[in-house]
């Protein structure tokens, strides 16, 4: 691995970071502003929006520029996002152009893995991505629950007089567009590489047919099939299970939202421990034999309802995030270099992020919905975990029919 591919990480670590990072300080700010409880679940829905709505375009606009380029023009927009929210727009709409830039920038920042790099490094490669963006998801909980505490930034607030900064929330926030800025210096330095399958034409209705080509093209593909399902389901179970505990932790553990932010750090220490366990132990050819495991996964969401220890509660959320990331890492590597051989990596990984961020949405809806009906935290933990489990157990049955049928 070269200086360039180092590069690339530092770049997405750095971007990665201050979106973890802001959607604690985006909650603060609707606390602030005394926003409903169903407010936060709808507040990420509209981050994740953009990946749906944009889903058959980003992946042509990352093919059609060199893909550094593309993630310094995306990292741009979510930092002028970030700087809306500073100056009173209002967080859902400020977090919703962040998600924009999101959305054109994860297609580049994968992408440009299979472009800079020969095909006997790219399972080392994901396996560094996913590690540091696994660092940013955990350094982002502890540095946004730092920011938005306080017992630690409120005397900072106090003694610095800095225009736009009249709360905590606000304060946070001002220090993750430096981090943003950080994230942009690095993507001017991101090595040029030559542009492949750059698309055919502009034209959005044949970006929105060749989107839908693509998306039958994986979706029939054997390979592609089952690891679209799994992280797909995965990351929908994920996104949803982040905002559970901050609530759960209010409930069960008396945090307030800094603790409770910092909490949700050991979910991604779990899924970081179960993507080297899956590395070590999963081939990809025996992938269905991984999804008992998160029929388990949703059993053992069902034991955060008795639970009020903390130390407890951090066993069993390593516990939940081992278990999600035992079939993740192997399935994104799969995933990739099918897209790569059959349309470019753009456009898979533009649909992979259609697919599941339309999981992410579904999911986030049911939750926003049970808390504007205002039901218990752990009637919506029991849904969502029985839930999980009988989707699981529902995709186990489909692919290990047909693997069983492909045996024969």
């Amino acid at each position: 691995m070269n200086l360039g591919f180092y590069i690339i990480l530092a770049a997405q670590f750095f971007s990665a970071l201050a979106d973890n990072a802001l959607l604690f300080a985006a909650i603060a700010l609707l606390n602030d502003l005394k926003s409903p409880a169903w407010h936060t679940p709808v507040l990420q829905q509209s981050f994740i929006v953009s990946y749906i709505v944009l889903a058959p375009f980003v992946g042509a606009f990352a093919d059609s520029l060199p893909k550094g380029r593309v993630m310094f023009i995306s990292n741009i927009v979510k930092l002028v996002g970030c700087i809306f929210m500073l100056v009173g727009v209002h967080p859902l709409i400020a977090y919703c152009l962040v998600g924009l830039g999101a959305a054109a920038y994860s297609p580049a920042k994968y992408g440009i893995l299979t472009e800079y790099l020969p095909p006997s490094q790219l399972v080392k490669a994901n396996s560094w991505m996913e590690g540091l963006t696994v660092a940013a998801i955990v350094l982002g909980a502890v540095v946004g629950g730092i920011l938005i505490s306080p017992k630690i930034t409120a005397p900072l607030l106090q003694t610095m007089h800095l225009p736009l900064i009249n709360s905590i929330a606000e304060l946070a926030i001002a220090v993750i567009v430096l981090i943003y800025i950080a994230a942009a210096i690095f993507n001017l330095y991101i090595p040029q590489v030559a542009i492949d399958h750059k698309p055919l034409s502009r034209s959005p209705v044949f970006l929105a047919q060749d989107f839908w080509h693509c998306f039958r093209l994986l979706w029939k593909d054997p390979l592609g099939q089952v690891s679209l399902a799994v992280t797909t389901l995965f990351w929908g179970a994920g996104a949803t299970l982040r905002l559970l505990v901050l609530a759960w932790a209010a409930v069960a553990l008396h945090y307030d939202i800094g603790e409770a932010a910092k909490l949700t750090a050991w979910v991604a220490i779990g899924i970081a421990i179960g993507s080297v366990l899956a590395a070590k132990f999963i081939k990809l050819e025996h992938s269905v034999k991984v999804l008992p495991v998160g029929i388990a996964m949703g059993v053992v969401v069902l034991m955060m309802i008795p639970v009020t220890n903390s130390a407890l509660a951090i066993l069993l959320l390593i516990t939940i995030g081992a278990m999600g990331g035992y079939f993740v890492v192997p399935m994104n590597a799969l995933l990739q270099h099918r897209g790569h051989l059959l349309m470019g990596a753009g456009r898979s990984i533009a649909v992979q992020n259609f697919n599941e961020n339309l999981s992410i949405f579904a999911m986030l809806g049911l939750y926003a919905v049970m808390q504007k009906l205002e039901l218990s935290i752990y009637l919506i933990i029991m849904v969502f975990g029985l839930l999980l489990s009988g989707i699981m157990a529902a995709l186990y049955k489909k692919h290990g029919h047909d693997q069983d049928k492909g045996q024969r």
